[in-house]
C-alpha cells in the first residue's frame, strides 16, 4: 500500500514522509490517541500500541528511492534519534490527519483538555458520590444516647 498525499517533514537533519490515514484506520488512531496519552488517566500499553499503527504511516526514503514505513520498534528505533524527537514526529501526523488541529491547535487543545479535566472527573465523581449516598438509607434504630 503506497502512502496518501505524502508530505515531507524535517527534523533532526533528516526528511520523514508524513502521510495521510486510510479512513479506517485513521479514525481508530484518532479515537484512541488523544485519551490514551494522558497522564495518569491514559493507558500507556493502548497509546504504545497506537503509536505503532500511527508510525506506520511515516517514513523515511531509503537511498534506492523507496519509502522505508517506520512500522516497528527497531525501525523507529533506527531511524529517530530520541524520544522528543519521536513525540514530535507523532504530533506533526496528529497535525497533518485533523485538519482541527492543524496551525498549532493539537498543543492548544491537549492543553485545554488537561485544564478541563480535573473539573470534569471532580464533577462526575461527587454526582456519583452524591447518588450513593447514606442520607437515603434508614435511621439507625439504636436508641442509646451518645456520650460524646
Amino acid at each position: 500500500m503506497s502512502l496518501l498525499e505524502p508530505k515531507e517533514f524535517p527534523l533532526d537533519g533528516k526528511i520523514y514522509i508524513l502521510s495521510m490515514f486510510p479512513a479506517i484506520q485513521g479514525r481508530e488512531i484518532i479515537a484512541k490517541y488523544p485519551l490514551s496519552s494522558l497522564p495518569k488517566l491514559g493507558d500507556y500499553a493502548i497509546n504504545e500500541e497506537t503509536m505503532y499503527k500511527l508510525m506506520n504511516y511515516v517514513a523515511i526514503q531509503s537511498e534506492s528511492g523507496v519509502h522505508i514505513r517506520l512500522s516497528n520498534k527497531d525501525l523507529i528505533n533506527n531511524h529517530i534519534k530520541s524520544w522528543e524527537s519521536l513525540i514530535r514526529i507523532e504530533a506533526a501526523m496528529i497535525e497533518y490527519n485533523c485538519s482541527f488541529f492543524r496551525n498549532g491547535r493539537v498543543s492548544t487543545f491537549l492543553e485545554d483538555f488537561a485544564q478541563k479535566l480535573p473539573t470534569w472527573i471532580s464533577k462526575i465523581l461527587t454526582d456519583c458520590l452524591g447518588r450513593s449516598s447514606l442520607k437515603n438509607s434508614p435511621h439507625s434504630t439504636n436508641s442509646e444516647q451518645s456520650t460524646h
